[in-house]
């Protein structure tokens, strides 16, 4: 008889409470066949009543608490070092305000390919938090698509997804190797882990995810986008919307961070001539923190 793979899902919760109870009400669900799944909450510093409410009504998960808001990527870092420790074959990163297909897990199958090293799922919208609500047809809520594989523009040094906005008619119903895989489900082979190590904490937020992708890549792992697993990502959070002074900072801060790493020269140039011309407060701090070195978290509302 075949060992099933074993999976650590990882969830970041930083008062989410409600969130989280969704998510994880909905793994309890998820079809079993496909792996040994062990669900690891790590609570980043929330100072709502999340720790005792998710521990009560949920006792079979193992919640961690981080003490502080260690962002996106210290907290998901804390999940990986448990689930390592703990002798996980694959990690699984997934956003605490999503909620799973009972088949999310068939992307399991993917990693029978030895080459493949991420592999990420078909996100739609939670239905009536689509960006442009007012565009699709009742029919149409939860078929419209939020992720189906990455994108990458290279001369202007954006990450965008494939897909996005689009209803859904099996238009990426095909597993395609991609440029990279959202943090909101990516399911890392434990050897890309170990080969070339853990989130970069610098980033704290946002595109955190690219560049593991891209160090994955240079390692030598494929990255695969996976239709047959899918689910829904509510994207509520306040942080997450453009124009946002959180989102501003740490995008524009982190672009420069990510861009003079994996860019060509020309690209560089770019960048830094569009930093020089900011005239928001926000972003000049942005862009000051990139010139210092001053990384992880260093901006709050």
């Amino acid at each position: 008889m075949e060992t099933k793979a074993k999976v650590f899902v990882i969830i970041v919760n930083w008062n989410g409470k409600k969130d989280t109870q969704v998510c994880l009400t909905s793994l309890a669900k998820r079809n079993k066949s496909y792996a040994d799944m062990h669900v690891v909450v790590v609570d980043n510093g929330s100072t709502d009543d999340s720790v005792p409410v998710l521990r009560k009504k949920f006792p079979g998960v193992t919640l961690l608490k981080t003490g502080k808001n260690l962002g996106f990527t210290g907290g998901n870092n804390v999940g990986i070092r448990y689930a390592l420790d703990h002798e996980a074959d694959f990690v699984w990163l997934l956003n605490n305000d999503t909620f799973v297909d009972r088949n999310v897990l068939a992307f399991v199958s993917a990693f029978r390919d030895p080459t493949v090293g991420i592999c990420g799922s078909k996100i739609y919208f939670a239905p009536g938090r689509e960006f442009h609500y007012d565009r699709y047809e009742e029919k149409d809520r939860g078929k419209v698509l939020w992720y189906a594989g990455g994108l990458v523009d290279w001369d202007n040094m954006y990450a965008s997804h494939r897909g996005v906005d689009e209803v859904d008619h099996g238009q990426y119903d095909k597993s395609v190797e991609t440029p990279f895989i959202t943090g909101c489900s990516m399911m890392i082979r434990r050897e890309v882990i170990d080969r070339i190590g853990f989130l970069d904490d610098k980033y704290y937020l946002y595109l955190e995810d690219l560049d593991f992708c891209l160090r994955a890549k240079k390692a030598g792992f494929k990255l695969l986008y996976v239709p047959s697993s899918i689910l829904w990502h509510v994207n509520a959070g306040s942080s997450a919307r453009p124009g946002n002074p959180l989102h501003e900072y740490y995008l524009t801060r982190n672009r420069l961070l990510l861009g003079f790493r994996y860019a060509s020269f020309r690209t560089k140039v770019a960048l830094l001539r569009e930093a020089l011309g900011f005239t928001s407060s926000v972003r000049r701090k942005a862009v000051m923190d990139w010139m210092f070195g001053r990384f992880g978290n260093r901006f709050s509302l």
